[in-house]
């Protein structure tokens, strides 16, 4: 590690001095801050996952800075996906747990949560993660470099090194979040044809199968691959394929109601059974995948914990004169947490008191030590954050029903602490990514960490709005937005707090998740296919599946031809992403005594079911285009 410490070279030499932390770079960073957290908000209600906005916002950087305004600073540009990122991360983790509080008052009448709230929960979740990360970047990026190899960090440094040559990567991004807007506006704003479509397996009764025909995701089987989309079809296949048709077939000789739904089973169809029934089996199914990640994850986290604070210890003194080593100051850091958690403790904005103040300040250092490093090994796609937002909610509930701190008031405590928690989780993780990518291009860290903060900062307060806007437009919970992650946190704290949850279905996914813990197959990607209904699974197997077959070729350029389809597909994400926000935005617009959405929702679906199967696959045409026959630059 000292060797290969002591011959590392980053990009950009320390002694070299250019554009960085720019009003430029500024700018278009916050500008992607708000962009990429509002897309992936929608995406991750829609879908229960998000992606990295690292790569398309250093791509999309590279086209504005290098192609429009002809400035030449891989620095700028490193700043920019440093705060863009930012942005998607916090997003990333409030859709995990704030929606419930929405759902909350649909269903038991209590207060919509305000604005400010949202606000001072994200920023106090998004603040602390970069200030608690900050101490621990000597020890992880640096001391740990070759140790530890920081998958996403590593491959946006490639893309940013790779970018100083220039090239058409930018413009694949552009055009796909162009196609992704237009397919979405057609479909949903104009709609022409519908997003939906699904068909009863005749002589099979129960058993249905469906799409959703939407660019996302498509460009979201494509990132994950063929093996994480075939365990989450396997899921919703057990779903729709065995469990409803079996509970379908008993309805007819079961005239008893069933608890949770509140008519007999022969009166429900499958969507009837999917929501009374199979949600919460699948519920259950991912709590016990997230806390069984976590539990595999014991040793490493305990591990990676000690030798964080060793590494702290180590260099706690250190002092350089390089401006490739300089931070932001560390004792202003602790002061910035200690002032947040006085505030938190002292205030009713975030109505935890002093208990879950306190909850908070030890969970979050724990947990942001624990994700700054499991990043550096496992990447962020296979960081458990949701299993420590329910290890935090299941120890914050029992806490606060003990101590009599429980009923609805308790409720919103304890998703109040789960949401900073759950933030502050996302953005450490995300951090020590860009931390790393500045580390290899050269970059100055007391500069990254004040994006950092921008990022954070911007994505806050934009994310209250977008919250608000969503739930109002559609209502988190429904078939347009399932919120499948903030759902799941809701059912945990009820189950604690209220102990009404049907425990007989929600023990079945547990079952049912530990006959696939023992199959070997990785329990999370099954659990949320069975989670959400089999219509969003399909797209994202055939995404998977056009990247599975361009895997298998044999080609020189196979990477290059990979890396041109995940830049469409994070393309058509942020475009459906954004398309959906504008969309949200005009079913609120009174016009006429009824929305301006209305009033654009002339196409009546007149191409019906077959005409949307028919633009999918002139959708799915244009991302093999995009990535089999990728432009190779030399």
């Amino acid at each position: 590690m000292d060797n290969q410490l002591k011959d590392f070279k980053p990009y950009i030499p320390a002694g070299e001095v250019m554009p960085e932390f720019t009003s430029t770079a500024i700018i278009i960073g916050i500008f992607m801050s708000i962009v990429f957290g509002a897309a992936n908000a929608y995406i991750g209600l829609r879908v229960g996952m998000t992606i990295s906005a690292s790569i398309p916002a250093a791509v999309i950087s590279m086209g504005i800075i290098r192609g429009i305004m002809k400035r030449d600073s891989i620095l700028e540009n490193n700043m920019v996906q440093t705060i863009g990122s930012a942005g998607e991360s916090l997003a990333a983790g409030a859709i995990f747990t704030l929606p419930a509080l929405y759902i909350w008052s649909q269903e038991l009448g209590m207060e919509v949560p305000s604005l400010l709230r949202i606000v001072i929960i994200s920023l106090s979740g998004g603040i602390l993660g970069v200030l608690l990360m900050l101490p621990l970047r000597r020890a992880l990026i640096v001391n740990e470099h070759g140790i530890l190899p920081y998958p996403e960090g590593t491959a946006c440094a490639e893309v940013l090194i790779a970018g100083e040559t220039g090239g058409t990567k930018a413009e694949t991004v552009f055009k796909g979040l162009g196609i992704g807007s237009a397919f979405k506006f057609i479909t949903d704003g104009i709609k022409l044809f519908p997003s939906e479509i699904e068909w009863a397996i005749p002589g099979y009764k129960g058993a249905a199968i469906g799409m959703d025909t939407l660019p996302a995701l498509l460009g979201v089987g494509f990132i994950v691959g063929p093996q994480i989309s075939a365990y989450m079809l396997s899921g919703a296949v057990l779903g729709w394929f065995v469990l409803i048709p079996l509970m379908t077939n008993l309805g007819q000789y079961i005239t008893d109601i069933i608890y949770p739904a509140s008519v007999p089973l022969s009166q429900l169809d499958y969507w009837g059974i999917w929501s009374n029934y199979i949600r919460y089996i699948g519920a259950g199914a991912v709590a016990f995948g997230g806390i069984l990640s976590l539990i595999k994850s014991l040793p490493l986290i305990v591990r990676t914990f000690k030798e964080a604070l060793g590494g702290l210890k180590i260099t706690a003194g250190s002092t350089s004169n390089l401006r490739t080593d300089e931070d932001m100051s560390i004792k202003g850091a602790l002061m910035g947490v200690l002032v947040i958690v006085i505030f938190i403790g002292a205030t009713d904005f975030i109505p935890v008191g002093i208990p879950g103040a306190l909850i908070i300040a030890i969970f979050g250092f724990f947990f942001a030590t624990v994700s700054a490093r499991l990043v550096g090994l496992v990447g962020s796609s296979n960081n458990p954050v949701s299993g420590m937002t329910i290890a935090t909610l299941l120890i914050t509930s029992i806490i606060f029903k003990s101590i009599g701190f429980d009923g609805e008031a308790g409720m919103i405590g304890a998703i109040s602490v789960g949401s900073v928690i759950c933030i502050i989780a996302a953005m450490a993780g995300d951090m020590s990514q860009d931390l790393k990518t500045g580390f290899l291009v050269g970059a100055t860290p007391r500069k990254q960490q004040y994006g950092e903060v921008i990022g954070a900062v911007a994505s806050a307060l934009v994310i209250g709005l977008v919250l608000m806007l969503l739930d109002r437009a559609w209502g988190f919970g429904s078939n347009e937005l399932p919120a499948p992650q903030a759902t799941l946190m809701k059912l945990v704290v009820e189950g604690v707090m209220s102990g009404n949850l049907p425990w007989v279905l929600v023990f079945m996914g547990v079952g049912i998740g530990l006959v696939v813990e023992i199959l070997g197959i990785p329990i999370l990607p099954f659990a949320v296919g069975l989670y959400l209904p089999i219509h969003l699974s399909t797209p994202i197997m055939l995404g998977g599946i056009i990247r599975g077959i361009l895997e298998k070729k044999e080609d020189d350029n196979i990477k290059e031809k990979i890396d041109g389809g995940v830049l469409f597909s994070s393309g058509l994400i942020a475009g459906e992403g954004l398309v959906g926000i504008l969309l949200a935005v005009m079913a609120i617009i009174p016009v006429g005594g009824v929305t301006l959405a209305d009033k654009v929702a002339f196409g009546n679906y007149a191409l019906g079911q077959w005409g949307s199967l028919v633009f999918f696959a002139g959708l799915a045409y244009l991302l093999i285009r995009k990535s089999f026959y990728a432009k190779i630059e030399k």
